[in-house]
């Protein structure tokens, strides 16, 4: 029995023969010994074929297959190749058992990967550069890491396309700069207060607050002609007034410029951070309108970037089910109340949404429950349709919508099967839109900014009439067709035009024929013709008179004139015979 062992790299695959093994017990020791040093293991291991991957793709395609215990077409080859045909004096030594299983049933040898196998691996793996020619440490660990990336990102199976991540970084940060806006504000307004304390009380919004104290800077310069300004900042002439107002009778402290220059600072960077803040939530908003677009016009940007960001990605919102999407940010409540042994929450983060705030009180747990049920679905279509539109979310709103109105009215709502092929229906319309305007904008483009013109219709002979209309319609109806269907509307167009062409030929040829028949008769000929003719007209006309003829004497005859007709030719008969016999006699006699 002879073993052989096969070896895959990220370089590629590589076969080997075990000398001298008989017994895997008592082999095992020897093997063992020689793992540690490359020139015994060689008097061990003998390399049969190696076969080096042509690129990364096909390495990481085939090192998917092992991992899974699939056989690919390149091992299958190269192990036809190299083992010997004698299949049934050779064991086959593998690192997994299903990749072995599947070699057994394709090649019908016998495989093993216990006993002495695992040990024969690990050394080749140590001393593969003493077995393979050009192969070095420096360009083995180069492979191996760059297929140990391209694998690994496989496995983690991030999706580019609908990258869900920037959406959790946005919102995480809108989230902190929400919190870091707010305490330097505080912190502003404990810091000008000292010099003009009534300002606070005055304007309430920390942005504002934050211009205001950057433009005043020191309340005595204020006068008429900063009215125009303070209005801009705070939007309201009545509370520009009351700026100024508040400044001339204030009570608050001199201020040194110093203080007042690191104050104007401090108010600059807090009036730029909300500044930042605002286009970031722009940001926020194109992000989900691009990856989310449904759970976006559902429950709005910042609670479905919540969503998303509490779950961990997008993909792993569409596995939730909507139970656990209700609670979700309600975790440490939910297991107090299962410690405790009270009521468990009925909503999570998904309370920030409108409709559970427009809803009763009595119906905020049943509307939360429904809300989640339909988030859990635009979720699901986002996540895995190939085509995003926002046109299922408007549908599941307005759903939303019609429950809350149940609520309150008792008006039945339409169920969810109607709804969802209404939507499905203006999906797929406005997807053929938009294929149409991509084409027309690649056409405009490709003319250089310039409109497709219209075909202009010409005209052509009435037996082509019909051809031409359908022509002219598909143009108009789809300027922008392919190459292969004009190529196929040509070759009908020039088959129509052979047929007409053989047509009006073949009835040219029988005029010509007539005409020259015509043309060679000589008059002679044309004389006996009309003869011919009219002699056979006059037998014609003298058999249908005789005919007609015969048929009126057949009518007028009655039976009484038959009779005499017969009496008379009976007498006649008798005359006749008697003269006929005397002039017999006569004859008779003369000759006598």
């Amino acid at each position: 029995m002879q073993l052989f062992v096969v070896f895959e790299h990220a370089s590629g695959y590589g076969l080997f023969r075990v000398r001298e093994f008989e017994e895997v017990g008592a082999f095992l020791p020897q093997v063992e010994e020689a793992v540690t040093q490359a020139a015994k293991f060689q008097q061990v291991v003998k390399l049969v074929g190696f076969r080096a991957f042509t690129s990364a793709a096909q390495a990481l395609e085939n090192i998917n297959a092992v991992s899974e215990g699939l056989l690919t077409e390149e091992l299958k080859v190269f192990l036809e190749t190299n083992l010997p045909k004698t299949k049934s004096k050779v064991q086959l030594g593998v690192c997994d058992s299903k990749l072995g299983a599947a070699v057994n049933e394709a090649l019908g040898v016998g495989v093993t990967h216990v006993g002495v196998v695992p040990e024969i691996i690990r050394g080749i793996r140590t001393h593969l550069s003493h077995f393979v020619k050009g192969l070095n440490l420096a360009s083995m660990k180069q492979t191996e890491l760059g297929l140990g990336h391209s694998y690994s990102r496989g496995k983690v199976k991030f999706n580019i396309n609908r990258a869900d991540n920037m959406i959790i970084q946005s919102i995480a940060l809108v989230d902190q700069l929400d919190k870091d806006i707010n305490t330097f504000a505080m912190r502003i307004k404990e810091w000008y207060s000292y010099h003009f304390p009534e300002l606070a009380k005055v304007v309430t919004d920390n942005y504002q607050y934050s211009k205001c104290a950057h433009f005043i800077k020191d309340r005595k310069t204020l006068s008429e002609e900063s009215l125009p300004k303070l209005e801009e900042i705070t939007m309201d002439s009545a509370v520009a007034q009351a700026i100024l107002d508040a400044s001339r009778m204030s009570m608050g402290m001199d201020i040194s410029p110093i203080d007042l220059m690191n104050i104007e600072r401090f108010a600059k960077r807090v009036s730029s951070l909300s500044d930042y803040r605002k286009q970031l939530a722009q940001y926020l908003k194109k992000k989900m309108d691009f990856v989310a677009p449904n759970l976006a016009v559902l429950i709005g940007e910042v609670v479905g970037a919540r969503l998303i960001s509490h779950a961990g990605s997008l993909t792993n919102l569409a596995k939730y089910p909507a139970s656990t999407v209700q609670i979700l940010g309600a975790e440490k409540a939910l297991f107090r109340a299962i410690k405790t042994r009270s009521n468990t929450p009925k909503y999570g983060l998904i309370y920030h949404s409108t409709f559970i705030g427009r809803a009763a009180l009595a119906n905020k747990g049943r509307i939360s429950r429904y809300l989640a049920n339909k988030c859990s679905m635009a979720s699901r279509i986002d996540c895995f349709s190939e085509s995003l539109s926002s046109v299922f979310g408007e549908h599941l709103r307005e759903q939303v919508e019609d429950r809350l109105a149940f609520y309150e009215t008792g008006n039945i709502p339409r169920k969810n099967a109607e709804v969802m092929k209404e939507a499905l229906e203006e999906h797929n319309a406005k997807m053929k839109e938009e294929k149409k305007t991509k084409k027309r904008k690649l056409d405009e483009s490709i003319n250089g900014g310039e409109e497709v013109a219209e075909v202009p219709k010409k005209k052509k002979k009435k037996g082509a009439e019909k051809v031409t209309v359908v022509a002219e319609i598909e143009v108009n109806e789809d300027p922008t067709q392919n190459l292969e269907d004009s190529i196929k509307k040509k070759k009908k167009k020039k088959k129509l035009q052979q047929q007409a062409d053989s047509e009006n030929l073949n009835v040219e040829k029988m005029e010509m024929e007539v005409a020259s028949e015509v043309t060679a008769e000589s008059p002679k000929k044309k004389k006996k013709k009309k003869k011919n003719i009219e002699e056979q007209q006059e037998g014609d006309a003298v058999d249908v008179i005789n005919g007609v003829g015969e048929e009126i004497i057949a009518l007028e005859e009655t039976p009484k004139v038959k009779k005499k007709k017969k009496h008379a030719e009976g007498a006649i008969q008798e005359e006749i015979i008697p003269k006929a016999e005397v002039s017999k006699k006569k004859k008779k006699r003369q000759s006598l």
